[in-house]
């Protein structure tokens, strides 16, 4: 799998991201050790999770998918041949949220405990928190950096303006600043990163690691009326966002592309986002499926073919 350069930092990391939010709910520790496997096989390097996945699931407390990952990584080894990124600033219950130095100092070491590792290669503010001043959050960043916890860091859900303005605290006052950000980008929803964010981000030189790669699955085309909905608050969420006339414009766009390639909906959505993006972030809960989104890796797509799908999910 090809590497890319995460914005001027020196992290080479495979042009698919893994996203480790399904480790420890829809998938088991087995299950992951499975998943983790595949995606190294395969030739993936590059693994994202977050301190707060996955909180949500009953019965967890957040830090289950950190935990599994490191047991992965100590039975596993080949530690420095992996990128492993988690974020800071979710709400982990008992008042441990947001961005402040000591939520950030408190995180770090309870991330690096549950990974095993005594170093976070990317270390990423997860959620504005307009109550911090960004001097504060980025001074920690500093510190953790100057202590060798953290290598680089970066930022996930942020708007352009705020994003501009907390790389330009960390030039003024000599911090590290975000060197990738992290946004909700797909095939399907595409106006509010390709309007002010990706512009900025290609004048500074960032690297971009999109998540919902696959638009809650619509993008795999397994979505194509509502009986095929499963029956879950993700289903309702599908329906309402996707199942429109764009949305079928954009699997038809993907069908015939896909049939050129011989690949199927969700590769050629994948492929599309590589065009674009540093590196997408996609999940899985068993090997088959990683095997099936890393040949996505493989596929170069055609001017004509862009093309087509540019226009099937133009939103301008």
């Amino acid at each position: 799998m090809e590497k890319r350069t995460l914005g001027h930092s020196d992290l080479q990391v495979s042009a698919l991201c893994l996203g480790g939010n399904v480790f420890g709910w829809t998938a088991d520790e087995a299950t992951s050790f499975q998943v983790l496997d595949a995606f190294v096989a395969d030739g993936g390097n590059f693994i994202d999770t977050a301190n707060v996945y996955s909180r949500w699931a009953p019965g967890n407390q957040g830090g289950e998918s950190e935990t599994i990952i490191g047991k992965w990584l100590k039975q596993r080894g080949g530690r420095d041949q992996l990128v492993i990124a988690t974020k800071v600033g979710g709400d982990m219950g008992n008042g441990q949220k947001g961005l402040s130095r000591n939520a950030i100092k408190q995180a770090v070491d309870e991330s690096l405990r549950r990974l095993q590792t005594d170093y976070i290669d990317l270390y990423q503010a997860h959620f504005d928190d307009p109550e911090t001043p960004f001097e504060e959050t980025l001074d920690a960043f500093a510190e953790l950096v100057r202590e060798g916890k953290v290598r680089v860091i970066g930022a996930s859900n942020l708007s352009a303006s705020r994003l501009a303005e907390a790389l330009s605290v960390s030039k003024q006052h000599g911090y590290p600043r975000y060197e990738s950000l992290q946004p909700l980008y797909n095939l399907y929803d595409r106006a509010d990163y390709e309007q002010d964010l990706e512009p900025l981000c290609k004048r500074e030189g960032l690297g971009v690691i999109s998540y919902y790669s696959l638009a809650s699955g619509f993008l795999t085309g397994k979505y194509r009326s509502e009986k095929d909905l499963p029956s879950s608050q993700r289903a309702g969420s599908v329906k309402e966002q996707y199942m429109n006339d764009r949305g079928f414009r954009i699997l038809k766009a993907l069908d015939n592309v896909a049939q050129k390639y011989n690949a199927t909906p969700a590769q050629i959505s994948l492929a599309w986002l590589m065009t674009r993006v540093t590196a997408p972030i996609a999940s899985a809960t068993s090997a088959t499926q990683v095997h099936e989104i890393a040949k996505a890796a493989a596929i170069q797509l055609d001017k004509a073919s862009i093309a087509e799908l540019d226009q099937a999910s133009n939103w301008k």
